[in-house]
């Protein structure tokens, strides 16, 4: 579910000044960005398409350091204007970031500030987001970016309020996306709110990609925290939890393990993983039932059982949210794509329990001795090597 903010209609409402208009829409590229994100605004933004009923923007490409700009597999890219041309858009789109581990350019984060102040839109799609965060923009603000690099995201700057969840999020005169089909949806959305549903719908035909996707990342996300928590004590609890998913056990169960009051606990796991630990423990239970469902002939409430969930409906109803099914027809899903799995029955493990990224994987017993380090690749990719968490949002949210 892509989140609309409503809630700042001091920002939406703020005038262009100077000789900014509303139908520019700079996109500022960097060495190292990934084309296919870089080419998404350029697609939608650059192209005449009024024969279709799409009104026409004026799209302005922009070098946000000096060039040649490389990009995906060596090719060079020259951007015809530099920064400089950034003070006529009205629009400004930063597609992607380089990686999310090294500071953008201190110039391009002074014009995008400038643009902000006078009144311009400020858009980042996927890593872009990182790039409005270190420019300051997205202080006390919702944001979004790729699941994957959302525990990042909230970790350095955790004054933006971080949602992995949503496609995108529209805070008025700032918004950004999640990875790269989340770009087209924000795209497609910027286009709906300056020329209404007709236009949106034009375009999206044009793309041959639905004008409005529901749900949110959820069903995509696979819920890893960041490996730098392997240092950490609550190493052990993550661990420990990872392998009694088959339990039913809550937050205050785990906050005990570690020694901690629940409020603590809380602040405690959001500080290192930017995500509630709530939420992290529910997507950990439904991954589990995933592969449950993928890899043995359970019935949907024996997996429930397995799985920690109370009861076959409470399963059902946070399989959906996440993964836009029912467990039953995930299953169907699964099989019909891999019928050979339906022949015969598969045995059914001893121990219902799998550690991500430990040798033998399902049904494997895991020494406790390996439970630090079981716990820290549960916990997914060291952020240094990303190429480029939930925390509450504040005020109401609407769906867009």
């Amino acid at each position: 579910m892509s989140h609309d903010a409503t809630t700042a209609p001091e920002a939406a409402a703020r005038k262009l000044s100077g000789r900014r208009r509303r139908e520019i829409v700079a996109v500022l590229l960097f060495s190292g960005g990934p084309i296919f994100e870089s080419s998404i605004p350029l697609s939608v933004f650059g192209i005449d398409r009024q024969d279709a009923g799409v009104p026409r923007y004026r799209l302005l490409v922009c070098s946000g350091e000096d060039g040649p700009l490389r990009t995906t597999g060596g090719l060079e890219l020259t951007a015809p204007h530099g920064l400089e041309a950034i003070s006529r858009a009205g629009t400004v789109v930063v597609p992607a970031w380089r990686s999310i581990t090294s500071p953008p350019p201190e110039e391009a984060l002074d014009a995008l500030r400038r643009a902000h102040e006078e009144g311009a839109r400020i858009v980042g799609l996927c890593t872009g987001a990182f790039v409005l965060a270190a420019a300051g923009l997205l202080d006390g603000r919702p944001a979004t970016t790729h699941w994957m690099y959302a525990p990042t995201l909230a970790k350095r700057y955790p004054s933006v309020h971080v949602d992995p969840r949503e496609l995108f999020v529209d805070d008025g005169d700032v918004l950004t996306s999640a990875g790269t089909a989340a770009g087209i949806d924000l795209c497609l959305h910027i286009v709906r709110t300056d020329h209404g549903n007709e236009a949106a719908g034009a375009l999206a035909r044009r793309l041959v990609v639905p004008p409005r996707r529901s749900g949110g990342q959820e069903r995509y996300l696979d819920r890893s925290l960041p490996e730098e928590i392997g240092a950490d004590p609550l190493a052990e609890v993550v661990a420990w939890a990872l392998e009694h998913l088959h339990e039913q056990f809550d937050v205050e169960t785990l906050a005990a393990r570690a020694y901690m009051s629940r409020r603590t606990f809380d602040r405690r796991f959001r500080s290192l993983t930017g995500s509630a630990p709530l939420q992290w423990l529910i997507t950990q239970r439904v991954l589990q039932a995933q592969r449950l469902l993928e890899t043995s002939d359970y019935s949907v409430d024996e997996v429930a059982g397995r799985c920690g969930f109370r009861s076959p409906v409470a399963l059902r109803g946070h399989f959906r949210r996440q993964l836009g099914s029912s467990p039953a027809a995930y299953r169907a899903a699964y099989r019909a794509r891999r019928p050979q799995q339906g022949e015969g029955k598969p045995e059914k493990p001893d121990r219902p329990v799998e550690l991500t990224g430990v040798p033998g994987g399902e049904g494997t017993p895991v020494p406790v001795q390996s439970r630090r380090t079981a716990a820290a690749n549960a916990l997914g990719p060291p952020a240094a090597s990303m190429p480029t968490g939930h925390s509450g949002l504040p005020g109401p949210r609407t769906a867009s």
